[in-house]
């Protein structure tokens, strides 16, 4: 197992928050994800959510509190942090001169991985993603969703021992979706920390067992989805993120906005 985790290795969020001048987009914040945990982070655009990811993957400073693991600030040695993670970014920002597997062999050869693992892991994911007959094809060429394997598939490369995923699902076909589930699973049984956001609720509610939910840059919920279940009587993660971040009228925007395209039709 390379790169293998801690025992009690947990990644802890203690009172983050985040400035631009005067406009906090982001209020104290903390929570901890520990291994073997598959935890959802939901929020509506501009909820504070994608300034949270870029601050747990190093990505961004908080104007106040701190990111650590194992009790040690990620700060204080970003680099050795960056080693144990694995991140999956929301936009598809690669090299797109690059074939996918001279991508995959240039993140691998930044990761130090011996040349021989690299190969077995390039063309093992390749041909889990379905890209092996494209693997020489450049990336420009590449599909919203071949470009998504690809991400994910340089995100495991060095087998870290946390990930984090922002909207990893996002253009992907429904095999692979089931796929991802079940890969996701299985690295959380091998202690692997997980902290994930997305848009499909449905596909969330069936992979994590606890979800935390960010409303205008504040953690309303952190807790197992069965338990949300029974404390707010509602019987889906849907109709409790509705609950919870006020998009209850959303039935009676939509009809506005029918309405409004037939006046004018």
């Amino acid at each position: 197992m390379a790169n293998g985790g801690r025992d009690g290795s947990v990644l802890e969020v203690r009172g983050i928050a985040k400035s631009y001048g005067r406009l906090e987009v982001l209020h104290e914040t903390s929570f901890v994800l520990r291994r073997g945990e598959i935890c959802g982070y939901l929020g509506a655009n501009g909820s504070g959510k994608s300034t949270t990811v870029h601050i747990l993957a190093g990505l961004l400073k908080p104007s106040r509190g701190e990111v650590l693991l194992d009790g040690r600030p990620i700060l204080d040695d970003l680099d050795g942090f960056k080693r144990r993670l694995g991140f999956v970014p929301e936009e598809a920002r690669v090299y797109r001169h690059l074939s996918g597997i001279e991508y995959l062999e240039l993140v691998g050869g930044l990761r130090g991985i011996q040349a021989a693992t690299l190969r077995e892991r390039i063309a093992g994911l390749l041909e889990a993603f379905g890209l092996a007959s494209d693997a020489d094809v450049p990336l420009e060429e590449y599909s919203k969703g071949m470009r998504q394997k690809i991400l994910l598939a340089a995100a495991l490369l060095h087998d870290p021992e946390i990930l984090i995923l922002d909207e990893p699902f996002s253009g992907l076909d429904v095999a692979t979706v089931l796929l991802v589930r079940e890969l996701f699973a299985s690295l959380a049984a091998r202690g692997r920390i997980i902290l994930l956001t997305a848009h499909e609720l449905e596909i969330m509610e069936k992979l994590c067992e606890r979800v935390m939910i960010v409303h205008h840059g504040n953690l309303v919920a952190d807790d197992l989805v069965a338990n949300l279940r029974q404390i707010m009587a509602l019987p889906t993660l849907e109709a409790i993120f509705t609950e919870l971040t006020e998009q209850r009228d959303v039935k009676r925007r939509a009809n506005g906005i029918a309405a409004l395209l037939a006046g004018g039709a």
